[in-house]
């Protein structure tokens, strides 16, 4: 069972003894913050208004449907679905070359910016873009 209990979230549970320690040990070195009024109302506002009850009706469990999806099937003689895990790519992209290369790609999609990226890329670095212009 879980609840709100002074600065944080008290949760009960059948423990030995040895085990029950006093809540300042879990909640003694969170620092008092203070909160504007505003905030307060705020927060306030927002948990009246997404406050409701729990209707377990409406909650589905999908972790135990698979599972039972999957006892099923086994039951049944069905072969197993096997999905792959997604692997992750172990390509290493470094953001700068990237940053480059989507750079160059938008400039050849559009004419004549490939000129105005180089006249304000100069006058980024310090360079002159037209004569006579001091930096």
């Amino acid at each position: 069972m879980r609840e709100a209990f002074e600065k944080g979230v008290l949760a009960m549970t059948l423990r030995y003894p040895y085990e029950v320690r006093s809540e300042a040990d879990y909640f003694g070195d969170i620092p008092e913050v203070p909160l504007s009024k505003d905030m307060l109302q705020l927060a306030e506002h927002i948990v009246d208004t997404k406050s409701a009850e729990f209707d377990p009706s409406k909650f589905e469990d999908r972790y135990e449907s698979a599972v039972v999806e999957l006892l099923k099937r086994k039951q049944a003689g069905l072969p197993q679905k096997s999905e792959a895990p997604v692997v992750a790519s172990s390509r290493v992209i470094n953001l700068m070359d990237a940053l480059r290369q989507s750079i160059a790609e938008s400039e050849r999609r559009r004419p004549g910016a490939a000129k105005r990226a180089t006249t304000s890329g100069a006058r980024a670095r310090g360079g002159n873009a037209r004569p006579g212009n001091a930096p």
